[in-house]
């Protein structure tokens, strides 16, 4: 008589042998950590919701002024001032003492387990990535939830990879699975999740990998759909291009951007090495210090509060001067730049919108007082320039052009858009071959970019 349990064995190895080794097993896969992607972004969306609303008293504060938490009413306005040094004394020895990797915006970290370190990722960042990134960002850290979702969703596929002992090359396509679907699910964008995933974490394109990542983007975009709806975390109108004589305008702009991408890591940078410089103390209270000079930003700019989506669309819609829409690029890339340097943890990619949005619209409202003739509208100008700023940072321009086209659903910008985006990316690549991503690594004394020539992408023999 053959007991259960031993034709049961036999079973199991079957299938992870399977999912190991077969084409097939890899969709299965990929449906998994999509699955795995959607869960955590929503999750991770209502963290960050809840502990603003803790701290605040509204679900988002940065279009609320200069005014009092309705929970801490009796600090009034100089709660802004504490709220990072509390955030700092939370997420400082949480980082420190679980996942030192877990603070600043991840997304390096991603890219060098990839190219280094055949896409072996601790399971615990994952944990320590979610709740430090909430803490810092409902805190008022002005970073972005995406770079956190792309690490938070790399681990969980890392962790699975390594759990069912996948090969070298599959693992970095199951961490790039896993970025690919925190991006889906976050920005409601299944197509600029994959192209992340294949431009910036794989940096190389295949028709299987695409694929695959397809499976997993769309996967976590369906999971988020159904737990949220179709509410997307950004609310962009629609414009038209007006004619053909904007083009050089947008040509301009996207030169612009580029120079002002590069510009954001440089300084995002510099004030890290500031922050490295002047601080003697252990880093797990380096946060909690740090915050009060970050609080005294958020004390003159409260639009800079957390990640600031509502003021990007209400800068989009023409309710801010042209300078006060100057000031606030200047203050988001001092308040970033700031939050990561002081030891917070939390992305760079929505600064980058932010900060090449609020550009863009500046631009476009000086250029239709110099020709008004032409009836531009200063937000298309805006969502061109969000764009343009992330690919000059990033030197990612099909991902650029992808988020502001899924997240507007408008075709009638594409050209302008890839021009400007074009122009970015070329300007900024000669000014300097490094990226806001690599050029953290490169500081480390890493250089992924020295075998950048090497095709990382798993093949069929792998896969």
């Amino acid at each position: 008589m053959i007991r259960p349990w031993r034709r049961v064995a036999p079973a199991g190895r079957r299938l992870h042998r399977w999912l190991t080794d077969s084409r097939p097993g890899l969709v299965g896969l990929a449906l998994i950590i999509g699955l795995g992607a959607g869960l955590g972004a929503v999750v991770f969306r209502y963290l960050i919701i809840g502990i603003t609303w803790l701290v605040t008293g509204r679900e988002d504060f940065s279009d609320a002024g200069r005014v009092a938490s309705t929970h801490l009413s009796a600090l009034g306005p100089w709660f802004l001032l504490l709220a990072p040094v509390v955030g700092g004394l939370v997420y400082g020895p949480l980082v420190t003492r679980f996942a030192p990797e877990a603070r600043g915006h991840g997304v390096p970290e991603v890219m060098l387990a990839v190219a280094e370190r055949g896409g072996r990722i601790p399971a615990k960042v994952a944990g320590v990535k979610a709740l430090a990134s909430g803490i810092c960002i409902g805190t008022g850290g002005s970073v972005g939830r995406e770079g956190p979702i792309v690490q938070i969703g790399s681990a969980l596929g890392s962790s699975i990879g390594q759990a069912l002992r996948v090969p070298a090359g599959r693992l970095t396509l199951m961490v790039a699975c896993g970025a690919a679907g925190g991006i889906s699910a976050t920005f409601n964008a299944p197509m600029a999740g994959v192209v992340f995933g294949l431009e910036i974490i794989l940096r190389a394109f295949a028709a299987q990998t695409f694929g695959v990542l397809v499976i997993s983007s769309v996967t976590a975009n369906v999971v988020a759909r159904l737990l949220v709806g179709d509410d997307t975390i950004l609310h962009l109108p629609h414009y038209a291009l007006g004619s053909s004589a904007e083009l050089p305008l947008y040509a301009l702009l996207g030169l612009l951007a580029g120079l002002l991408g590069w510009g954001f890591a440089r300084v995002l940078y510099a004030i890290e090495d500031a922050c490295d410089a002047v601080w003697r103390g252990p880093e797990w209270l380096r946060p909690a210090v740090g915050g009060v000079l970050l609080g005294g930003v958020l004390l003159a700019l409260p639009q800079l509060y957390g990640v600031g989506y509502p003021v990007l669309e209400d800068g989009l819609a023409g309710q801010y001067a042209v300078g006060l829409l100057l000031l606030l690029v200047v203050g988001k890339m001092l308040a970033t730049s700031l939050t990561i340097g002081i030891g917070g943890s939390g992305g760079v990619f929505a600064p980058s919108l932010f900060i090449g949005g609020l550009a863009g619209t500046a631009f476009g409202s000086l250029a239709a007082a110099m020709f008004p003739g032409l009836h531009l509208a200063p937000g298309a100008f805006g969502l061109v320039g969000m764009a343009a700023v992330f690919a000059g940072a990033a030197h990612a321009p099909i991902t650029a052009v992808l988020i502001v086209f899924e997240l507007t659903g408008n075709y009638s910008v594409i050209l302008p858009l890839m021009i400007a985006v074009v122009l970015a990316t070329g300007l900024s690549h000669l000014v300097s071959p490094r990226t806001i991503y690599t050029l953290k690594l490169l500081r480390r004394g890493i250089d992924i970019d020295r075998d950048a020539e090497v095709d990382r992408t798993p093949t069929a023999h792998h896969a």
